[in-house]
């Protein structure tokens, strides 16, 4: 696996195709949800991401760090290509964005909108609920933290 982590505009036309596509064929096609992907926070956010050896884009998430505004960083649409799943390509993309959140955001804790079916997933990575569900786009979600380290 080849990882990249980009600003917004930092990406080529060709990882901003790719990511845009694999967002879509998970969150769009795959889970049959309608919604508007393309919603404004990519150009405030950070793009990690895997490509195989053949160069398809298998893994993303998308990060933000705390801000003065919000005290807390943010991990969001944290895919793995279908055809990748099982692998543990999806811890990996995990670990790597709270290794690199906590690395430039140390004193801040980290939040996810979870789906609430991957609850036992992000709390294998120490994060705890911090809301009761709630529907996204028809998917009941759960908010999760993760203390900042120390």
């Amino acid at each position: 696996m080849n990882w990249h982590l980009k600003a917004f505009n930092d990406l080529s036309l060709h990882d901003l195709y790719d990511l845009l596509k694999l967002r879509q064929e998970v969150f769009v096609v795959e889970q049959i949800c309608p919604y508007l992907d393309a919603d404004g926070a990519d150009e405030q956010a950070l793009h990690l991401y895997a490509r195989n050896d053949t160069g398809e884009m298998v893994a993303y998430a998308r990060l933000y760090l705390a801000t003065a505004d919000t005290g807390y960083s943010r991990i969001g649409r944290v895919i793995t290509h279908e055809k990748m799943r099982r692998q543990k390509l999806g811890r990996e993309v995990m670990q790597r964005s709270i290794d690199y959140l906590e690395e430039y955001a140390p004193k801040a804790p980290i939040r996810v909108g979870a789906q609430v079916y991957l609850l036992k997933f992000y709390q294998s990575f120490g994060f705890e609920a911090i809301s009761d569900e709630y529907l996204e786009d028809d998917i009941p979600h759960i908010d999760m933290q993760r203390k900042a380290a120390q």
